[in-house]
């Protein structure tokens, strides 16, 4: 798989740097002019990254490649939240600033991904993305901030949308309210600082939650999702240690969006009857309860549901190998969907 990265600097329009990297394969060169090929925009989590979608999309990538297949994929793009991986680090100071600290919700990211799909080539971009065939693929947060991006005009022509583990809550907020308190609190709690990436990655791998991560996930998290503690840059006194990249205000500030669990509920109404939206939750409800698991499978009519039962919230760090499939699944349904 390779890949290319993407940093856009901030302009008069948006505030922010904005991190983005492209995946292919070679054999995708030949779908460059077909136009129903697909790119994919992968979007993370909360305190996540964009390189954790990496073993999922090569379990895509390898099954679109396979002989049998007919879904023909161009490439794929994964954005980091602002205040999330290479972006937030590059944006550490100017969270800082007093419109910005501690105010980040679920829509700024959105409306980071509208700017970095609108930076076609007249404005110093790579890809003019309203002639792509757009596939929009988000995990909780990700989830919510690619539902909330159809909201913003003017639209950009996605045909599907694949939502896992989107953090709403179809009820109202109320059911999530235990789940956010325990979210904050988690977010001060946790380690955030270690003295190198190896002592890092020793200590995730004993973590209650993040031992179950598939090995090559903890691999990209302390590569990726941890950088230099500001505390090395002192010409004396130096602390040479290393920190999250999205850090535990950062991480909290998300979870105390108000409106992130309810806002997109109106919009996926409007969505699933325009597109097919696919939804994967996971069968372990660590994270979101069962009743809200059974309120968002009954509030749309979505082009499919799959439930992986030996899975919990974090299905893309858990088992990203069985991701990829249920991914690759729903974008053929899209594919066979479309020509109906």
């Amino acid at each position: 798989m390779q890949e290319e990265a993407v940093l856009y600097h901030p302009t008069t329009a948006y505030p922010f740097f904005l991190s983005a990297k492209r995946y292919w394969l070679p054999e995708f060169k030949e779908n460059e002019q077909d136009p129903e090929a697909l790119t994919l925009l992968f979007l993370h989590a909360t305190s996540f990254h964009k390189e954790t979608w990496m073993p999922t999309l090569e379990a895509i990538f390898k099954l679109a490649a396979s002989s049998g297949s007919s879904l023909k994929i161009r490439e794929a793009w994964c954005l980091d939240c602002p205040n999330h991986g290479a972006s937030g680090h590059a944006n550490a100071n100017i969270l800082l600033q007093p419109e910005f600290f501690l105010n980040f919700s679920c829509e700024r990211y959105a409306q980071g991904i509208y700017h970095f799909l609108s930076m076609g080539p007249e404005q110093g971009g790579k890809v003019d993305f309203r002639k792509r065939n757009l596939v929009g693929i988000g995990h909780s947060l990700g989830g919510v901030a690619v539902t909330l991006l159809q909201d913003i005009e003017p639209h950009f022509p996605f045909s599907s949308l694949v939502l896992l583990e989107p953090l709403i809550s179809p009820a109202g907020g109320q059911h999530l309210i235990k789940l956010r308190e325990l979210l904050v609190k988690g977010a001060y709690e946790r380690r955030d600082v270690w003295p190198d990436r190896e002592k890092a990655l020793a200590a995730l791998k004993t973590r209650d939650r993040t031992k179950k991560w598939d090995p090559r996930i903890l691999e990209i998290f302390v590569k990726y999702g941890i950088v230099e503690h500001p505390g090395n840059q002192y010409p004396e006194g130096r602390y040479p240690g290393v920190t999250l990249a999205c850090t535990r205000d950062q991480e909290a500030a998300m979870y105390r969006d108000p409106d992130g669990a309810t806002k997109p509920v109106e919009t996926l109404k409007r969505l699933c009857r325009i597109m097919p939206v696919h939804l994967i939750l996971g069968g372990i409800a660590d994270f979101i309860p069962k009743r809200v698991h059974k309120a968002i499978i009954e509030s749309q009519p979505w082009a499919s549901v799959d439930v992986i039962k030996d899975a919990g919230h974090l299905i893309v760090q858990e088992i990203p190998e069985t991701l990829g499939k249920s991914i690759f699944t729903a974008l053929q349904a899209s594919k066979v969907r479309s020509r109906l």
